[in-house]
């Protein structure tokens, strides 16, 4: 397949707005599948692993094709729950256009526009996909008219449900002036689509303008393209997966309209710290980017790669990253759901998967040639993990396997972290949300056999001051031969929030030799480590070694680590240290009539609401700010007071002092840990 005939497109938006059906629905229509499948019976194709099934929701991006009129059309379906908008996010560099799906009687909610947000940031055309166009009781130019308040007047529809909102009326290739439609009129979407496309276009504007000239959509391609590269126009198409109505315009508009690799923005590659551009051609050094690992209990890891340039065959050798040593692709496969293809090839702009290389992660880079060595895509944004989980086998001599696995389902999901306290010997699971960590755990207990029991994790915590101070120490041991000897004076200050660590030498004349410098920068981070008052992390500070004494035969680096921890503890304690607590960004979309009692909820946790929006009939999307502390339970609470019918994300924001009671009990009984 030509790479001018192939086209890449992501389905993203809100759980609900119907992304599975409409690609279950695409296929169909294109005869990859002999009838669709339903999600309540969990027959379709994108949602064939257990869980999805089980909780008729998308937990995993799925990749499917179909070919129509000599197209190869590649579909990733995306998960549209909260919890998952990384798994969303991650695939992001593998398509050239995202298609956002819009649940015509729900509208926009918080996930469709973070995703929004996020496939602008990575210069990927948009296409607006309206479903269920047919449900009842529906205002689509209200709905039309919210749409271009949220996502900006360059969303124009290029086509219109007619009079009954049974069919569509085509507003672009083939406009139909005299159909009735539940809009003005079809002029009106075809000229306002017209002028919007022409103004990226001097020389075709001034054709259109002066001359009258009728433009047809061949004249309109290219500046169409223009007009999607540079978010000028974001074109809107109605549909209906139940019924099929506007399934033909979609395929069509999908396939002549929306842009081919060579069209689209290209990757965003970097060479070290400069950015590349990558042709798509096949006479090209082969590169491919990992966009989706997959790892299964019997069949092995399963990479889903993008291919960037040059051709990919089985039997390729390749270099992953910087390493030196090829990797042999043995098979290369086309993926349809759970069912592999094996294909021999793989040309510039197409998608594929190869099995069993373990070498192979999330985010990794394939290419056949050392000049590509430091090619990197630029870093995704992905949400940062907030909930924790503290994690153990139930069974004494699993702690291997359930490191094994543990590393396994990480390695799929780039939104799961592990972490490991050894203060308190705590394995953590770390993810976006609760029921993100519950479908790990469930997946681990179900696919890989393991039994875990979990408990609720310490917060995260960290220790700073809030005024300058001074510590000297000596340290002074004698044991017989060769004794220690140290002496440390430093000065201490508070950073700004959010700025780190600084250690500063200003020692002169050689009072401390300048080889025993690091050694009083270690005791400090060890207790910047192991925290000075309640046993967390501390942060914000600024440590200024001045003055000190060595002994020409005594000094050696333990005795000022020694004497760098004991100083630096004495003038934290002069310092007015405080606890801070992890404080979050929180977006809630609830019913409208349900605002009170969330509202009253979250200022009950310490929360505070900073801006409340209305959206839609009965929608309301409260912003907050509060405790991570006060949120470990948030999602069954919002299930309470919202019926159900609630939502929610939220990010780190900030650290903010813990109350004084709350400090108080944290720090109580806490004591340094003395060096051996």
């Amino acid at each position: 397949m030509s790479v001018n005939n192939i086209r890449n497109i992501a389905f993203a938006g809100q759980a609900g707005a119907g992304k599975t059906t409409l690609i279950e629905r695409l296929l169909f229509h294109t005869g990859q599948i002999p009838q669709m499948g339903e999600i309540n019976r969990g027959s379709t194709v994108c949602d064939y692993d257990t869980q999805s099934k089980d909780r008729q929701h998308s937990l995993n991006p799925t990749v499917v094709n179909f070919t129509w009129q000599d197209h190869q059309v590649n579909v990733i379906d995306t998960p549209g729950m909260p919890d998952f908008i990384g798994r969303s996010i991650s695939v992001l560099p593998a398509v050239e256009s995202v298609a956002m799906v819009i649940d015509a009687a729900d509208g926009p909610g918080i996930v469709s526009e973070r995703l929004f947000k996020m496939a602008s940031k990575r210069q990927k055309c948009r296409l607006i996909v309206v479903n269920r166009m047919d449900a009842d009781e529906l205002d689509l130019p209200a709905l039309l008219t919210e749409l271009q308040d949220e996502f900006g007047t360059e969303v124009l529809p290029i086509n219109l449900p007619d009079d009954l909102g049974e069919s569509v009326v085509d507003c672009y290739f083939e406009p139909d002036y005299q159909q009735p439609t539940l809009f003005s009129s079809v002029q009106d979407a075809h000229d306002a689509l017209i002028d919007q496309v022409v103004e990226v276009d001097e020389a075709l504007m001034e054709v259109y303008l002066e001359q009258g000239q009728e433009l047809d959509p061949e004249q309109l391609h290219d500046p169409f393209e223009q007009a999607l590269r540079s978010e000028h126009l974001i074109p809107l198409c109605f549909v209906s997966a139940r019924t099929g109505a506007g399934i033909d315009q979609l395929l069509r508009v999908i396939t002549e309209l929306m842009p081919t690799p060579l069209e689209g923005n290209p990757p965003l590659f970097m060479n070290h710290d400069q950015p590349v551009t990558l042709q798509p051609a096949e006479d090209a050094h082969v590169l491919a980017h990992v966009f989706k690992v997959e790892v299964d209990p019997f069949m092995g890891r399963l990479a889903f790669l993008r291919v960037h340039q040059g051709v990919l065959t089985a039997d390729s050798a390749l270099y992953i990253g910087e390493e030196k040593k090829p990797v042999r692709a043995a098979h290369l496969f086309r993926i349809q759901g759970k069912e592999r293809e094996e294909i021999p090839r793989a040309v510039a702009g197409d998608i594929c998967a190869i099995a069993k290389l373990e070498e192979l992660d999330f985010d990794c880079v394939l290419h056949d040639s050392h000049d590509e060595d430091h090619f990197h895509l630029q870093s995704l944004e992905l949400p940062p993990p907030m909930f924790s989980v503290a994690i153990q086998p139930t069974r004494r001599g699993d702690e291997q396997k359930l490191s094994d696995t543990l590393r396994k389902i990480t390695a799929e999901d780039p939104s799961l972290v592990i972490s490991h306290r050894v203060n308190l010997n705590e394995t953590l699971l770390t993810g976006v949300g609760e029921l993100h960590l519950q479908v790990a755990i469930d997946r681990m207990e179900e696919q890989f056999k393991l039994s875990v029991k979990t408990s609720e994790p310490s917060i995260d915590y960290r220790e700073t001051i809030t005024k300058a101070a001074e510590g000297h120490y000596r340290h002074k041991k004698q044991t017989g031969g060769a004794g220690q000897f140290g002496e440390v004076y430093l000065r201490i200050r508070p950073l700004g929030r959010g700025e780190g660590f600084r250690f500063v030498d200003k020692v002169v004349g050689g009072a401390i030799p300048g080889g025993f410098i690091p050694a009083v920068e270690k005791g400090v981070r060890q207790i910047m480590n192991e925290g000075a008052i309640a046993g967390f992390t501390m942060q914000d500070i600024e440590v200024e070694v001045y003055d000190g004494k060595h002994h020409a035969v005594d000094s050696k680096e333990i005795a000022f680590v020694q004497a760098g921890r004991k100083a630096f503890l004495e003038a934290v304690g002069k310092a007015s240290p405080i606890i801070l607590e992890p404080v979050v960004d929180v977006q809630v979309a609830i019913p409208s009539d349900c605002m009170g009692d969330v509202s009253g909820d979250m200022a009950s946790h310490r929360g505070v609401i900073t801006d409340t929006r209305i959206e839609g009939k009965n929608k309301t999307l409260l912003r907050c700010k509060a405790p991570l502390s006060e949120m470990s339970d948030y999602s069954h609470r919002l299930k309470s007071l919202a019926s159900g019918d609630g939502s929610f994300t939220m990010e780190l924001s900030h650290f903010d002092p813990v109350p004084a009671k709350t400090q108080e009990s944290l720090s109580q009984g806490y004591q340094v840990k003395e060096l051996a």
